[in-house]
């Protein structure tokens, strides 16, 4: 059974704040957007949020599109296959085999984060966490070091359709000590028109809508794996926002200027990491590094 997690109750100020950004984030997507038709645009379409978030969109998922779910899966990971990458411009016999054991076996792992938001871009992060993100409870980025002194929850949510494959792989994740919830996503490997490569797409739902993170893998001049949503125009990697409209239609933003990178490795004293950088208009926004160990059986 799903159980989805508390609802965190904010005072009346943080939730007129909220409102007021939501608001402005609805205006600014009708402003910037364009609508389309989801069957128009299927390598975008995703698990759309109701009013709440939390741990709630799994089990709505599931719901809508005829899935079975399995909480806490001891096995499985965020790419199943990781040769599903594979392309003319990425060859993934080059990752490092640690790596893609962490992607294809993540629920065999547990991570510890650090976290660094920069000036000026830390203050309107900071009223986004601390307004909608917590009236949702989704995106509740760490904004201090202490935050994630406890640790973080991971939890690895398959979505299965009849025949027992995996539709969906949901990467839940909570802070420990408020059980915030970071991330509630969903991983899939898509191409987009434009490059029409292997990519990796992330679903955060949202309220009437989600935020769409999609990723080209690429090796660095090291050999590292790295993820990047670098790309230039609609129909690429980038950051989408979109908004469900009553009739079926969606509203969709992508924000050129907002970039995510990975860069995930090895590094010399043998312990597997992650480097996650937001940056917004040229400004790193957000840093999260993750110290990545398996969990011993």
């Amino acid at each position: 059974m799903v159980t989805s997690a508390a609802r965190e109750k904010i005072g009346l100020i943080p939730a007129f704040v909220a409102s007021i950004g939501a608001s402005f984030i609805y205006l600014l997507i009708r402003i910037f957007g364009r609508t389309v038709q989801p069957k128009a645009v299927p390598w975008l379409c995703g698990p759309i949020g109701r009013d709440y978030i939390g741990d709630k969109p799994y089990e709505e998922c599931a719901e809508s599109e005829n899935l079975t779910v399995e909480r806490r899966a001891a096995s499985g990971g965020l790419i199943p296959n990781f040769d599903s990458l594979a392309s003319d411009e990425f060859d993934v016999t080059r990752v490092h085999p640690r790596v893609r054991h962490f992607y294809e076996h993540t629920a065999r792992y547990r991570m510890d984060v650090w976290a660094e938001a920069a000036f000026p871009a830390n203050i309107a992060l900071w009223l986004l966490v601390t307004t909608i993100s917590r009236k949702v409870n989704q995106l509740n980025f760490p904004l201090r070091v202490l935050e994630t002194a406890k640790g973080m929850d991971s939890e690895i949510v398959l979505l299965r359709d009849l025949q027992g494959g995996v539709r969906y792989a949901g990467w839940y994740r909570r802070l420990v000590d408020t059980g915030r919830v970071i991330y509630t996503g969903f991983y899939m490997v898509n191409r987009t028109p434009v490059g029409d490569r292997p990519a990796v797409k992330v679903v955060f739902p949202m309220p009437h809508g989600n935020a769409t993170v999609i990723l080209r893998p690429r090796l660095s001049s090291a050999g590292e794996f790295e993820l990047s949503s670098d790309g230039q125009a609609f129909g690429d990697v980038g950051f989408y926002r979109l908004d469900e409209k009553p009739d079926g239609s969606l509203r969709v933003w992508r924000i050129r200027s907002l970039k995510e990178h990975f860069r995930v490795y090895v590094d010399a004293a043998d312990t597997l990491r992650c480097d996650h950088q937001v940056r917004f208009l040229g400004m790193q926004v957000l840093h999260l590094h993750y110290r990545i160990e398996a969990i011993a059986t």
